[in-house]
């Protein structure tokens, strides 16, 4: 291959990297948006969690006012037989016990009652608190869903773009000879999207290694293809250098 032909070839292959330079960087993009959805999605789903955490509670404390009604019905029914059974005792003695007995029942509905209270109140409370708790997240969720549609609509854009360089990335490729364009690509392949690099102030500028002078002077006589000693990248020198 001529100096000629082999200039006109490595200015392809630098018009193909900077095509593919992109194309690379729009690829690594898209790559990272289902990992930003997903990223979005846990979030959401964990501040769902503490709504689901508030109506457990709210259900717990159902439970247990139900426990005590009935505690409460139970003592209450137990009141009502002592009392039924007062006017039936034929002792002062027998009398007294069961005022004594009557008594406690009472106290022990009275606390029952005072304990349901609570639970009235606690349930109001964490009504207002699971009220609060839905409203925020209905906000959360309309603010998830239009970073979502950003995102997809970000990926959608990519695609074009991407639709785009390789329609371009088409045009250039018949100017480069097969086997030189195999050598691009699996360079490409195998360093991050970055085949061919310029060599500015005697370093080359794809792992910023020392490239000695009787390199660049092989560089400039275009006689074959270059490679960086260290990373293997093909090496040009631009026409500014």
């Amino acid at each position: 291959m001529s100096a000629t032909n082999l200039k006109e070839q490595i200015t392809n292959l630098v018009r193909l990297q900077s095509l593919d330079g992109e194309i690379y960087a729009f690829k690594q993009e898209k790559e990272s948006k289902p990992v930003e959805i997903k990223s979005l999605e846990t979030a959401f789903e964990e501040k769902k969690q503490h709504l689901a955490a508030l109506e457990k509670q709210s259900l717990d404390l159902q439970k247990q006012k139900k426990e005590k009604d009935l505690e409460l019905a139970t003592k209450e029914d137990g009141v009502k037989k002592l009392q039924s059974q007062l006017y039936s005792l034929k002792t002062n003695k027998e009398y007294q016990t069961m005022l004594q007995q009557i008594g406690d029942a009472k106290a022990d509905a009275s606390v029952i009652e005072d304990k349901i209270l609570e639970f009235f109140e606690s349930m109001d409370k964490i009504k207002r608190d699971i009220d609060t708790e839905k409203q925020r997240l209905q906000e959360e969720e309309k603010a998830f869903n239009e970073q979502k549609k950003k995102i997809e609509a970000r990926v959608k854009e990519i695609d074009e773009q991407l639709a785009q360089l390789d329609a371009q990335r088409k045009q250039v490729i018949p100017g480069i000879e097969p086997k030189m364009l195999a050598q691009y690509e699996r360079i490409l392949n195998s360093r991050d999207g970055l085949a061919i690099v310029g060599v500015k102030d005697n370093s080359c500028q794809g792992c910023n290694m020392f490239v000695p002078p009787q390199v660049i002077n092989l560089i400039k006589m275009y006689e074959r293809i270059i490679t960086c000693e260290v990373c293997n990248r093909i090496l040009y020198i631009s026409e500014d250098a």
